[in-house]
């Protein structure tokens, strides 16, 4: 195999290395993993990140982004909250 091959490789796969982080960032709860696990508000803060903020796409975050996107919506619960009384009609994911 030759070196512009083995480049070629490490391109498709991500390599080592990038196959590593991509699991050490599933653990920590990024990925599809953590995607699957958002609630209702979790994936609104995401379409409204994707179609009116222009951030790109949301459906593969980090785990830095998922916990981010968490602590808004728990923000936003907490307004609500403090709002109406009420608990918010979409219930968390923990």
């Amino acid at each position: 195999m030759s070196e512009h091959d083995r480049k070629d490789e490490k391109k498709e796969s991500g390599g080592f290395f990038g196959r590593l982080g991509d699991k050490l960032n599933e653990m920590a709860g990024g990925g599809a993993a953590g995607e699957a696990k958002e609630d209702k508000l979790d994936k609104t803060i995401d379409w409204v990140q994707e179609h009116i903020l222009g951030q790109g796409p949301q459906s593969n975050e980090s785990a830095a982004e998922q916990l981010k996107d968490e602590q808004m919506s728990d923000f936003i619960r907490r307004q609500y909250k403090s709002a109406t009384g009420h608990d918010f009609p979409s219930a968390d994911k923990s």
